[in-house]
């Protein structure tokens, strides 16, 4: 009856964002512009998945705690998405190529998965996580 849609982001630059999500295979598949010129949204696609841009010309910053994992997952609300991929370190070695994984650790956590966090330019959290309970 109900299967998963989308996730949406506020982000700062569309521009930036969009490039950025480009390198994980999310391709721009739709873009609306409000009249006032005060919002674009961006809906951008990656196999099933459907990431949804919305960037407001005049935005509120996210709170400080948002920006550091730690601080992050004690707040309610949602936290951040995550890539599957099935060589952790071989997209940790890619991302890095790219200039986007630079000190970041891979690590195994609680639930047995092996990840890492990365930031989008408007410094949203993404995790690339290696799943190998699903195999």
């Amino acid at each position: 009856m109900f299967s998963f849609h989308h996730v949406a982001l506020s982000v700062e630059n569309l521009d930036a964002s969009i490039a950025f999500y480009g390198v994980f295979g999310f391709l721009e598949v739709y873009r609306w512009h409000a009249e006032q010129g005060d919002l674009c949204i961006v809906h951008l696609k990656q196999g099933e998945a459907l990431l949804e841009l919305f960037c407001f010309k005049k935005a509120d910053a996210a709170p400080d705690s948002s920006h550091t994992l730690s601080r992050d997952l004690p707040r309610i609300g949602i936290k951040h998405f995550a890539l599957s991929v099935g060589d952790i370190y071989a997209a940790k070695g890619h991302l890095q190529q790219l200039g986007l994984a630079e000190g970041v650790d891979v690590v195994k956590g609680r639930t047995g998965v092996e990840y890492f966090f990365l930031k989008d330019p408007s410094g949203i959290l993404l995790e690339v996580v290696q799943d190998k309970r699903l195999l």
